[in-house]
């Protein structure tokens, strides 16, 4: 049994997901040791793998850092044996995920009710782009679009300029993890019920859960949130900004805030870069009047930084109790000794691109560890899943194959 001993051993996930939102499900499930059987059409496989190749032939970057520790399996589900080998897989399943387009799943003829019949006791999860019961219900989604109609573009920018899309995949990967939060607890309430459930995440509503700190902004102002910069939505503060570093390449700035709460960071702030002399001044009294006077706080700091690098500045900050962090960029978190060290960063050898290194699960458990395993290639489980699993004997399995089944 794959990852015997972990959190998820035992749980068995049929994974009919593609792209992002809900790989990144699938992925985090199997993170925590469930058994995900990755569902794909036969010669091509899941849209992710060739969409973004660099290399014609061979799966995605993209693919292979989103279907880390799966298992994949190949079905023609336009075709009647496809079908029926789905069933099959389901009713030995726990979990079923899909996040086809609108109403795709329910032409292939399994949307909720049809896996109910089969398995009354599947966790069915389902993300989409929009609530299927809503205006835009059958409208297409990918994460930008989640970000522009969830908030998040509105609030990211320079006051007055236009929006900006956040770069981190809030939309897609954001969503991936709110299913699979509603997964985990519906697993957890069907040891009490016995009875399973359908769970449906919308994209568009986990980018609005990630916004809450900005509607406490609006209910503080009765408008909507703004785009502040770099400063805190709750309000103005100085510093809170990025600040230029030695040696002066793209990255090379550290991020500086201190607390609206008092003084006390602003103080020792002040200590650090040899400024005591200012603890009185009024300009910088408090957090009010800080931020009012903002530019001068700003030259005062970027003259200090730039005399130190970014890990400098950040070190020499930090110990001192102010809130300071370097603005890494990938290259460097890859390479960074302690995240490998805590498997935040870990290395996989796959079959055909070799060893790559990819972000980890962030989450530590004391009893659970499962190893990061290179996502499979297309159709690499099948003898594996098909004969163990549903008992295919090599003859049956070479029919399939024949007849375009499998």
């Amino acid at each position: 049994m794959p990852n015997e001993g972990s959190a998820l051993s035992g749980v068995r996930v049929v994974d009919l997901t593609q792209f992002e939102a809900g790989t990144s499900c699938t992925e985090t499930l199997a993170w925590l040791g469930a058994d995900v059987i990755k569902v794909e059409p036969p010669g091509r496989g899941e849209q992710g793998r060739a969409a973004s190749t660099d290399i014609p032939g061979l799966d995605s970057y993209y693919f292979l850092l989103l279907n880390a520790n799966k298992r994949s399996v190949t079905l023609n589900l336009k075709h009647p044996e496809g079908r029926r080998l789905l069933g099959r897989l389901i009713e030995k399943a726990d979990v079923f995920v899909e996040n086809f387009a609108p109403g795709i799943i329910e032409r292939l003829g399994f949307g909720y009710h049809d896996v109910r019949r089969i398995n009354p006791q599947v966790i069915y999860a389902q993300v989409k782009g929009f609530a299927p019961d809503g205006p835009f219900g059958s409208f297409l989604a990918f994460d930008m679009i989640a970000q522009a109609t969830g908030g998040a573009m509105s609030l990211t920018g320079e006051p007055g300029a236009a929006p900006i899309k956040p770069g981190p995949t809030i939309g897609d990967t954001g969503a991936g993890l709110h299913l699979a939060i509603g997964i985990l607890a519906a697993l957890f309430q069907r040891e009490r019920t016995g009875v399973g459930q359908q769970v449906d995440v919308a994209m568009q509503e986990a980018v609005i859960n990630y916004c809450r700190i900005s509607f406490a902004r609006q209910l503080l102002t009765g408008r909507a949130a703004e785009r502040w910069g770099n400063q805190s939505q709750l309000g103005m503060t100085a510093p809170s900004g990025i600040y230029p570093c030695r040696p002066g390449g793209a990255n090379d700035y550290v991020f500086i805030y201190t607390s609206r709460a008092g003084n006390h960071q602003w103080e020792r702030l002040l200590k650090v870069i040899g400024r005591d002399d200012l603890k009185d001044d009024p300009r910088f009294g408090d957090p009010v009047r800080r931020a009012a006077n903002a530019a001068a706080i700003d030259e005062l700091i970027s003259s200090w930084t730039r005399r130190y690098t970014k890990r400098e500045a950040m070190e020499c900050l930090g110990q001192a109790g102010v809130p300071a962090g370097a603005t890494f960029d990938t290259l460097e978190l890859t390479e960074d000794e302690h995240l490998n060290r805590r498997e935040a960063i870990v290395s996989v050898d796959h079959p055909t691109r070799g060893l790559v290194k990819m972000p980890g699960w962030p989450v530590k458990m004391e009893r659970s560890h499962v190893r990061v395993e290179a996502a499979p290639l297309l159709g690499q489980h099948n003898r594996e899943v098909y004969a163990e699993l549903l008992g295919l004997s090599e003859d049956e399995l070479a029919r399939l194959g024949e007849a375009g089944a499998i």
